[in-house]
């Protein structure tokens, strides 16, 4: 049985480490901080592209079975959130059920008036992205590569992957971006406060009329890391910070610890 959300708790969100290998040092990183946090039970809010690909809930690759047995120890002692990313869209109720982790919806909203989303919905200039996006997110679509082995979907993964880096490279930056009008939409539908998003990897604070966006950066030179600090009756305050992946790897739980410290600090 999962563990409820606990909005009085301190949350720690992170997004876009395109995980290939789990002897990749940012996969220490990562498990060093995420076990740190979820000791002191903080909510970890984990906002798509965790994994540069995710297969299906069969998929048997080292990555998948480390990825599921980090999921599965911190689930069992703190409530965690996985969303669907760009690149691991295909993260399904079988996981959920095996791990004990929560698979969100896109846009998520929770911390009064905190709207959490991976992002590339909203970059809506790239229209080739987003036909691609509605094909890839239909349950017709995602049933029909499910059935195919693991050995073809791993195929299919390589060959999207090179086709999507050939696109990305001919395209303008700035549709790659999110859009402006699309931001203000998706925070008034939710009436939101605060948005928190990856996906661009440009990470940032950005001030709008009556809300506020912060970016989660990925993790190529450094770990971007956010902490949501719950405050009464109030919106909660968030500090975005960036540390090293080496450090936090090698650091262990002492040098994790004094990240969230940095980041919220003990209740």
């Amino acid at each position: 049985m999962s563990i409820a959300l606990d909005c009085n708790r301190p949350a720690l969100c992170v997004s876009d480490l395109h995980l290939e290998q789990p002897d990749d040092v940012r996969f220490a990183a990562l498990e060093s901080l995420l076990r740190t946090a979820a000791d002191r039970r903080w909510n970890l809010f984990l906002l798509g592209d965790l994994c540069e690909v995710w297969i299906g809930d069969d998929d048997d690759s080292e990555l998948a079975r480390a990825f599921i047995g980090l999921l599965e120890r911190l689930a069992a002692v703190t409530w965690v959130g996985l969303m669907h990313g760009n690149r691991d869209f295909l993260y399904g109720q079988a996981l959920a059920a095996a791990t004990g982790v929560t698979v969100l919806t896109d846009p998520f909203t929770a911390y009064n008036g905190v709207l959490f989303t991976h992002g590339d919905a909203l970059c809506v200039d790239d229209t080739a992205y987003q036909q691609m996006r509605t094909l890839f997110r239909s349950s017709d679509w995602q049933q029909e590569i499910l059935a195919q082995p693991l050995a073809a979907r791993r195929a299919f993964a390589a060959s999207l992957r090179a086709e999507s880096q050939a696109a990305n490279a001919n395209k303008a930056s700035n549709i790659m971006d999110v859009n402006a009008a699309a931001v203000d939409a998706a925070v008034a539908q939710q009436n939101a406060q605060l948005m928190v998003h990856g996906h661009t990897h440009r990470p940032g604070r950005h001030d709008a009329d009556g809300y506020q966006r912060i970016v989660l950066g990925d993790w190529a030179r450094c770990a971007w890391v956010l902490g949501v600090r719950p405050a009464a009756g109030a919106p909660p305050a968030a500090t975005l910070g960036c540390y090293g992946v080496a450090a936090l790897a090698g650091g262990g739980a002492s040098h994790a610890a004094r990240l969230l410290d940095a980041l919220g600090g003990p209740l």
